[in-house]
């Protein structure tokens, strides 16, 4: 009978690394489409700015 708070262990190759898919953030969810286009937005943004003057 196993334990009701058992865990998937890490293969003993992984020791020592994080297992970052365990954390919860507490900051804002932002979808990767979003990013990527404002990224590309700031980006045209500072390149008008840069040649415009």
């Amino acid at each position: 009978m196993a334990k009701k708070d058992d865990k998937y262990s890490m293969p003993m190759s992984g020791a020592g690394l994080v297992r970052y898919f365990d954390d919860e953030s507490v900051g804002p969810k932002i979808a990767p489409e979003y990013v990527i286009a404002l990224t590309v937005i700031l980006g045209i943004f500072c390149f008008i700015l840069r040649y415009s003057i």
